[in-house]
């Protein structure tokens, strides 16, 4: 069996340029045959939405619209247009993530609850929702997939409360698996992706050396591209990967089974 999604209808979130991981995801998917609906953060100068757009024209995208996860409203329109124009979700992309600068540097004590509050809520919190408005839309044997990363599992300098936020949604993702299981075997999973140069990767608090890092001790020796991050993505939304479901898979050349 070849790894085939012709068909399929599968929304990507979080693409912000063609650095993001997200991005990568999706040229995956596209290139498998599936067919795409992309959400953008709305802004009010509408510039993500213009760069998303003309970004992912390519792709040709069924659905795009804009979501900002902590507008209950929004979502909810986000899902009734999936109703209207699709009337079923094959694959739900979570690749949303989000917390200040100066929560990602120094000291994990110093965050502040307004901090630790809002980067959950994006993070972790929204993949439930996301999920909760999916269910009666998704199809027999529909696959979520949402990025995650080692500093869930490992305290990585300066990662400090997005390793919590990933730490969260990493259980949300077995949480979310035994639910959406049983009734259309819907499978729900994480990727752990190596460290890799993106826009939201930068605000962290020696990003290059993280890199540079895995570099010199990952078994292969090298970061992972987010070509190489999409394709796993792809696999786990296909039938090849219809046996996996409530599990984080490393992407990261091999770096999270080193002792370094």
């Amino acid at each position: 069996m070849l790894l085939d999604l012709t068909g399929k209808k599968i929304l990507v979130t979080g693409i912000a340029n063609n650095r993001s991981i997200a991005w990568g995801i999706a040229q995956q998917l596209k290139a498998a045959g599936a067919e795409l609906g992309i959400t953008y953060l709305p802004d009010d100068k509408g510039r993500f939405e213009a760069k998303v757009r003309e970004l992912t024209t390519p792709l040709e995208p069924s659905l795009f619209l804009p979501l900002n996860v902590q507008d209950a409203d929004q979502m909810a329109e986000v899902f009734g247009e999936i109703k209207e124009k699709w009337g079923v979700l094959d694959g739900l992309v979570h690749c949303l993530a989000f917390a200040g600068k100066e929560e990602l540097i120094g000291d994990y004590s110093a965050t502040t609850a307004e901090g630790f509050a809002r980067s959950l809520d994006i993070s972790a919190y929204s993949l439930a929702p996301l999920c909760a408005h999916a269910k009666p839309l998704f199809s027999e044997k529909a696959g979520v997939i949402t990025l995650s990363y080692l500093g869930a599992e490992r305290a990585i300098p300066n990662y400090n409360v997005m390793g919590v936020a990933k730490a969260a949604l990493e259980a949300s993702v077995r949480y979310l698996a035994a639910e959406l299981g049983p009734e259309k075997q819907v499978r729900v999973n994480a990727i752990s992706a190596g460290p890799i140069r993106t826009l939201a990767s930068s605000a962290i608090g020696g990003i290059l050396e993280m890199i540079h890092n895995v570099e010199e001790k990952a078994p292969l020796r090298r970061t992972v591209t987010q070509m190489e991050v999409g394709g796993t993505a792809a696999f786990l939304l296909s039938d090849l990967a219809s046996g996996i479901s409530g599990q984080t898979i490393y992407v990261d050349a091999g770096y999270c089974v080193t002792g370094m």
